[in-house]
């Protein structure tokens, strides 16, 4: 029962980080007491994404004669197929996992973990009725939905991520509880299939932390839509009827056939037994330093326990640091590029320091920006969408961020975050050379604005 590692939780940090161990040559388990794939792959990530293209794809069909196509009758998108491809691609990619794991050489024990504890120099877990010995440990837990304590929700079959993803039929209406980016992404795919959504967000802006502007113009465009958004309005009370909110002191209720809560994740660290190896926290999550090392030398943590970014990608870039530093290689995490994407249509997305960051830190800066129109590409595929593009410079040159609005921005920003990992300056950004033509020349072409 002797292993070199154990990995609790089988998400994008665990699964990775296990392949790349057994590479490294640790005799590695990973204990997952779900499924393979984590929250990311069985109920986040990909099946979001999976309903988001088949919305598009739909929003495409329905807008086709903009481009000069024709299509006869009429489109109707059938929903319970749309959830069994979802669930085939999920099944498909969980597999792969699995193989991937098996191939790698991976023990994998799908059970719930605890620790017990140190004996002698080896780290003791229990599982599935035995008891395992580790050298060390990295801990991939993942994260859970928040569940706010509003009057009477839990006298409503109301629905999480996890639900919306299920259900093979769609609702008349929806309110969606929470503006960030799971709440949008789902009002996107409702908006897109004939749903009436609400969106209520108690900030004044939706999307959290990301750039304000872009935010702003991503929120007119689904208004314009028919998607109705209450920002800085609270929610005092859910029924049956609908949802009751209160603005500068005044309640309505809101009238919804189903209410979807998305008002964030939290850590999940409880009945994992961190208390027996006296682990550090740090607010809700577990404390780690740049080699994603907790209080306790040989135990390590990655991805959304550590309360910092709740990313699939992320979490895992934490599992390699990790992995590297057990082995030897010296390789710190940087958190100074992390992207941060929302599939709508159009995307949004952002990689480094913000408009509204900068400010409240008092640090000079200033702000290159073009419409996408100004790429030829952004024209010819994009015939009603908007769009901008910002690149952020301090007063060295160097570029410290980019926010993004059209599509496909998910796949440039990475070339934006690359420059601010590097500290390239506008000068030396200057100098790439792109395809012509390409969406992504809107970096080039802001740039020189």
């Amino acid at each position: 029962m002797d292993f070199d590692l154990a990995i609790i939780g089988g998400g994008p940090a665990g699964y990775n980080a296990a392949e790349k161990a057994a590479e490294n040559g640790l005799q590695t388990i990973l204990f997952e007491k779900k499924y393979l794939g984590g929250v990311c792959l069985n109920e986040g990530c990909i099946p979001t994404k999976t309903l988001l293209y088949s919305s598009k794809i739909y929003d495409s069909i329905k807008g086709a004669d903009k481009y000069g196509i024709s299509v006869k009758g009429e489109t109707t998108a059938d929903y319970p197929q749309i959830i069994k491809r979802k669930d085939k691609v999920v099944q498909k990619l969980t597999g792969g996992v699995s193989y991937k794991l098996s191939t790698a050489g991976v023990t994998v024990i799908k059970d719930t973990a605890t620790i017990e504890g140190e004996k002698g120099d080896l780290i003791q877990i229990s599982a599935a009725g035995k008891t395992y010995q580790v050298k060390y440990l990295l801990i991939c837990t993942g994260s859970e939905t928040v569940i706010p304590p509003i009057k009477g929700l839990s006298d409503i079959p109301y629905w999480t991520s996890k639900e919306a993803l299920e259900s093979t039929e769609l609702p008349k209406s929806i309110a969606i509880i929470g503006g960030g980016v799971i709440g949008i992404e789902f009002a996107s795919v409702f908006n897109s299939m004939g749903v009436q959504v609400h969106v209520i967000e108690m900030m004044p802006e939706i999307l959290g932390a990301m750039d304000k502007e872009t935010s702003a113009m991503l929120r007119s465009d689904y208004a314009k839509k028919g998607v109705k958004f209450y920002m800085n309005t609270k929610v005092t009370e859910v029924s049956k009827k609908g949802v009751t909110v209160e603005k500068d002191g005044k309640s309505q209720t809101i009238e919804a056939e189903k209410v979807l809560v998305s008002v964030g994740r939290r850590p999940v660290t409880k009945g994992l037994g961190l208390e027996s190896l006296n682990i550090v926290m740090k607010g809700n999550g577990v404390a780690v330093n740049q080699y994603m090392q907790t209080s306790h030398p040989n135990v390590y943590a990655a991805g959304d326990i550590t309360g910092f970014s709740l990313l699939a990608h992320t979490a895992i870039r934490e599992g390699e640091v990790a992995i590297h530093h057990i082995v030897g290689i010296d390789d710190p995490m940087s958190y100074k590029a992390i992207p941060g994407v929302v599939y709508t249509n159009p995307e949004i997305a952002g990689v480094g320091k913000t408009e509204e960051e900068l400010t409240a830190a008092g640090e000079p800066f200033r702000v290159l920006k073009l419409p996408m129109a100004h790429s030829g590409r952004f024209i010819a595929e994009n015939e009603t969408g908007s769009g901008l593009c910002k690149i952020i410079v301090n007063p060295n040159d160097q570029i410290i961020g980019c926010h993004m609005l059209g599509n496909p921005v998910s796949e440039i920003i990475l070339v934006a975050g690359i420059a601010i990992e590097n500290g390239d300056t506008v000068e030396e950004f200057r100098k790439h050379v792109y395809p012509h033509p390409t969406v992504g020349e809107i970096l080039h072409e802001v740039l020189f604005s």
